[in-house]
């Protein structure tokens, strides 16, 4: 069973994280909200207080990072010198590395894109230093799995989901919460 930590900062965007834990405990899969802050209760972007299962200090070891995006949440994330690291070690040892809206140039910028398909946030792709650019909802390429904002929050918890269970378990759910044009 894979273990899943997403990390949140002051200042994230609350769609795209709490959508993507919504579809992977959905999944069954054994997920952590991540504080980076020093403190449980983190704020987003748009106000609203969410209550993180543990702090980074806590964190147990997993097989995959989801970034949310958010401003100033993205930036915080970068600045965080524990994580980045993290992100460093996950990618030499080539374990899942997702980010959405802003989040993936944290990847960019620490120059893990290279030669790889991703997108983002319009207007931020400056920041995927040397990846390969598409304005797909979701790229996946190699370890990494990236999307583009909270319109697509769905579509990335589902690609996670596939790549972490299976596609059967990602249709199912995208069924269950009326995400499919067959139940529409």
């Amino acid at each position: 069973m894979s273990k899943v930590n997403l990390y949140l900062a002051t200042g994230f965007e609350e769609v795209e994280a709490l959508t993507v834990v919504d579809i992977l405990r959905r999944a069954n899969i054994d997920l952590d909200m991540v504080s980076v802050t020093g403190e449980k209760v983190v704020v987003g972007s748009h106000g609203i207080a969410v209550t993180a299962d543990c702090l980074f200090e806590e964190a147990s070891e997993c097989d995959a990072i989801i970034l949310p995006g958010g401003m100033p949440g993205t930036t915080n994330l970068k600045n965080h010198a524990g994580l980045t690291a993290l992100i460093k070690e996950f990618d030499e040892k080539k374990k899942l590395l997702c980010a959405i809206c802003a989040a993936p140039t944290v990847y960019g910028e620490l120059g893990l894109l290279v030669g790889k398909k991703a997108t983002c946030y319009p207007g931020k792709e400056a920041g995927l230093l040397g990846a390969l650019p598409v304005r797909e909802p979701v790229a996946v390429d190699d370890n990494f799995i990236t999307s583009r904002g909270v319109g697509t929050a769905i579509e990335f918890g589902l690609a996670i989901t596939a790549r972490l269970k299976d596609q059967k378990t990602a249709d199912q759910i995208a069924y269950a919460i009326v995400h499919t044009e067959q139940n529409r």
